[in-house]
């Protein structure tokens, strides 16, 4: 087995590394002048179990970039090639909800089955449903194996917490959130009147002097999270802390959840994030220890199921 990582989430890459006690395959990414990618493995791969890492978040560089190290990795004889995607981008676009349209999370996973991909690797994906994409094996992880970890020291209880999910999509992470946690929940009714913008219509569920947990897939550019802890405030919450696996932050977010009703704000490191941009309301939670478990299980045909037993 072989390790390698593109230029996306180098950190985490070097995390799962060292949980694996395995180094970082030798691997040479470069941009030419006129901004073209260029990837070079600087070890034999020949029919080696090679697992790339590598996050597909803007910009579109890091599509280009991963699809590169699958394609050199075939044409190198690697036995088995898999991209190991902590964060998908496009995992949005699953659908054609308008004329004219494409389906983008199809195409890219398409793409990368067509280049050499043998096996995907990724977590909490925006819509399920995209692992039924493609026809090769398909390893969807979820963050709470380490999230609800650090939620439990927040010592809640049915009767002072409350998951809130910010919109229909979430309501079943969050509620095996609340369940875990033995802890109320309750149900935001909300309508995208354009991309990238949300209002609360109605609020089910009871708020009132509860510490609030708000639970989401993604922070993009936190329209979301903004309206759902205003809503809670106006709801007579006592306290508001935002969980989600995938920190995009894009602008305006940062900005804005610096003055926003929030204590905490707790991402994992799927995404490169500099902690400094939301000063103390940020904490970032490894998740190289899921992806570790996932690959060596994998490589020694092991079954993964083990390490979901706390789902609920």
């Amino acid at each position: 087995m072989k390790l390698f990582a593109g230029r996306s989430n180098p950190e985490l890459a070097r995390e799962i590394s060292a949980e694996l006690d395995m180094p970082l395959g030798r691997l040479t990414i470069k941009n030419f002048n006129d901004g073209e990618i260029y990837v070079k493995f600087e070890e034999n791969i020949r029919n080696e179990d090679v697992f790339i890492i590598q996050s597909t978040n803007p910009p579109a560089d890091n599509i280009i970039e991963l699809l590169l190290m699958l394609d050199a990795a075939r044409r190198a004889s690697a036995g088995t090639v898999t991209a190991v995607i902590p964060y998908y981008g496009y995992a949005r676009q699953d659908r054609k909800d308008k004329p004219r349209v494409p389906i983008s999370a199809r195409l890219f996973l398409d793409t990368f089955e067509a280049v050499g991909a043998g096996r995907i690797i990724t977590m909490d994906l925006h819509s399920p449903q995209i692992q039924g994409f493609v026809n090769i094996p398909f390893d969807h992880l979820y963050s709470r194996l380490v999230l609800l970890e650090r939620l439990k020291k927040l010592n809640l209880t049915a009767d002072n917490g409350v998951v809130l999910s910010p919109d229909m999509g979430s309501a079943r992470m969050g509620q095996a959130y609340a369940r875990y946690l033995d802890v109320g929940f309750a149900l935001i009714d909300k309508r995208r009147p354009a991309h990238n913008r949300a209002e609360v219509v109605h609020m089910v569920g009871h708020l009132k002097d509860r510490h609030v947990i708000i639970i989401d897939d993604m922070i993009d550019t936190a329209g979301t999270l903004l309206s759902a802890s205003q809503s809670a405030m106006e709801h007579g919450a006592k306290s508001i802390t935002a969980v989600a696996t995938h920190g995009l932050f894009s602008e305006p977010a940062r900005q804005s959840l610096l003055s926003a009703p929030i204590d905490k704000i707790i991402v994992t490191n799927t995404i490169t994030i500099d902690p400094r941009e939301l000063n103390s309301k940020l904490e970032i939670i490894s998740v190289a220890k899921v992806f570790a478990a996932s690959i060596e299980r994998i490589t020694a045909g092991q079954s993964l199921s083990s390490l979901f037993e706390m789902e609920v």
